[in-house]
């Protein structure tokens, strides 16, 4: 079959930096990330160098204040990066999206020394993060949370355990999400807690269908000690502090699905343009020709509403309804595109000779983080019909 390289992205930027961000993102990931990707990751290896690479190339902070080392870009330029970097890998790209997210309630809600302090080592000097919220028994029911932090003098006393945590054991920060109070959502506070601190230990990774590459552990909390000055934000206010993070780390999730689904229809058309069957390419097909442009509409689709949703953001506007469809669209789009893309390939798509199986198995997962799909309609609904309605007895 001949080799047909995809053509890259035609992509609308806002400016000539963002052009060479982009391709410097696409030389990256075609040098550095593509290559190896599919050995690395049916080796379980995490590629923790690419994270360095990255960071020293100034794409791991690039949506936050170059004052404290970040890459002062508009959300719509980040995403765009972000795009690129997990067609090639959704390990990367999905390890970057985490990685700001866990940046977030520092640049946002930190105090001037705090950023000072801690954000140049978390933007640009080859630093690690992790996102703390989730538990074994608080999903999507994040409000009811039961990893505590007591107070001890000018310290905080850490007890209990996250669960689905990407970079869980291996990241040098993490940023958590504790109680500090009251039950339900206004008694949680967020804290900054290195990753060397004594009495934080990460469990051995879950071993999942796919992204085997990328580490999701259990991290455990016994009588961490941090002081008051890594506290986040005020007491009480890290559920709300959570909640806006979220709304910006499911704009990354909805990049990192675009990117995903563009690389199985790059796949899909070069391996129907070569394939033969009854003397001619199978794109010749119509059934086949339908399934590509059906698949090069919905990523299209998807790309438009995430940059829609960035835009928005960008210009400080209220971006969580278009977050929310955002998140929802384009991760339904990635795992019809590469169930599509097996389809297309027939015997040799559900081989490991091809990567369309390895997309398809990645694509399950981001329907689920950050918030899953059936939680993202819940978002919608609440913003076009109001709050539900409780009913007791």
């Amino acid at each position: 079959m001949p080799d047909r390289a995809p053509q890259p992205v035609d992509r609308q930027l806002p400016t000539d930096e963002a052009r060479d961000l982009i391709s410097l993102a696409r030389d990256i990931a075609q040098r550095e990330i593509a290559p190896r990707a599919a050995e690395e990751e049916d080796a379980g290896i995490f590629p923790r160098e690419v994270f360095t690479l990255l960071s020293r190339s100034g794409l791991l902070g690039l949506p936050y204040d170059s004052e404290y080392g970040g890459g002062d870009q508009p959300y719509e330029v980040y995403l765009q990066v972000l795009e690129e970097l997990a067609a090639a890998r959704l390990t990367v790209g999905l390890g970057v999206s985490v990685h700001s997210l866990s940046c977030h309630a520092l640049a946002n809600y930190g105090t001037k020394q705090q950023q000072v302090e801690h954000l140049p080592a978390m933007l640009g000097g080859g630093l690690l993060g992790a996102y703390c919220l989730s538990e074994p028994s608080s999903g999507s029911d994040a409000a009811s949370l039961r990893t505590k932090a007591v107070r001890d003098g000018e310290d905080w006393a850490i007890d209990g355990t996250k669960a689905w945590i990407t970079h869980g054991g291996i990241a040098d920060f993490y940023t958590v999400m504790a109680r500090t109070g009251e039950d339900g959502p206004r008694g949680i506070s967020a804290f900054l807690v290195p990753g060397d601190a004594a009495g934080l230990s990460g469990a051995a990774p879950e071993r999942k269908m796919g992204m085997k590459g990328s580490p999701t552990a259990q991290v455990h909390f016994d009588g961490v000690r941090v002081p008051d000055e890594r506290r986040l934000g005020e007491e009480g206010q890290g559920f709300a502090i959570a909640l806006s993070a979220l709304d910006s780390g499911r704009l990354g999730i909805a990049a990192c699905a675009i990117g995903l689904a563009q690389a199985a229809l790059d796949e899909a058309v070069a391996y129907a343009s070569g394939r033969q069957q009854f003397g001619r390419p199978i794109s010749d097909f119509q059934g086949l020709r339908f399934m590509l442009a059906d698949m090069a509409t919905q990523i299209e689709a998807g790309r438009a509403l995430y940059l829609a949703a960035a835009r928005l953001r960008d210009a400080g506007r209220p971006f969580a309804k278009q977050a929310a469809m955002a998140k929802l669209h384009c991760t339904d789009t990635a795992m019809k595109a590469t169930i599509d893309a097996v389809q297309i390939l027939g015997g040799y798509g559900y081989t490991a000779d091809f990567p369309v199986e390895r997309y398809m198995r990645e694509a399950k997962v981001l329907q689920i983080v950050e918030g899953t799909n059936q939680i993202q309609r819940m978002v919608i609904a609440r913003h076009l019909a109001g709050p539900e309605a409780h009913r007791t007895g």
